[in-house]
């Protein structure tokens, strides 16, 4: 799914893995909306999401989460 957010940027709903998160990338996880501040490669293809609110996530090389993310206009 493509909208338009507020502002006029476009925005996409994607699944993302630990091979395709990004930063920036909005991920929504019990009902609370998280971006993505910063990544950290993990042991077996793992990875770590550190959160504009500080607060930690690691998946799993398998694990798949719907996320937002902001398209660049070109």
């Amino acid at each position: 799914m493509t909208a338009y957010a507020p502002g006029g940027a476009l925005v996409s709903s994607i699944e993302v893995t630990a091979a395709t998160v990004q930063r920036g990338d909005i991920i929504q996880l019990g009902g609370h909306a998280f971006r993505v501040r910063d990544l950290f490669q993990l042991p077996q293809g793992a990875k770590q999401l550190v959160f504009e609110s500080g607060e930690l996530l690691t998946i799993h090389a398998r694990t798949r989460l719907v996320a937002v993310r902001m398209l660049r206009r070109r």
